[in-house]
């Protein structure tokens, strides 16, 4: 589920996505999954990053979007920072 809000709470400003669940990396059969997983996009923050333009908008969106789902996928930071490269150079 993608839940887009406002901000994070507490506010933050660095923040423009959180991934919340258990990443598919540390699940087992034998693991209750209480609840389902979710990624939040915070609107104001990548406004803010993207300095209202709708182009870096939609880019900042894309980019945070594949990051939170690289989280549920169990990718490291590094892992996650490649793979918005690719993404980044692809949809130029």
């Amino acid at each position: 589920m993608i839940v887009v809000q406002d901000e994070p709470d507490p506010p933050d400003e660095t923040l423009l996505g959180l991934y919340e669940g258990v990443p598919l990396t540390e699940r087992s059969v034998f693991s209750d999954q209480i609840r389902p997983d979710i990624i939040y996009i915070f609107q104001k923050n990548i406004e803010s990053v993207a300095q209202g333009d709708p182009n870096e908008i939609r880019r900042q969106v894309r980019i945070t979007v594949i990051h939170e789902i690289g989280h549920y996928f169990g990718l490291d930071e590094a892992q996650l920072a490649a793979l918005e490269d690719e993404s980044d150079a692809s949809a130029q």
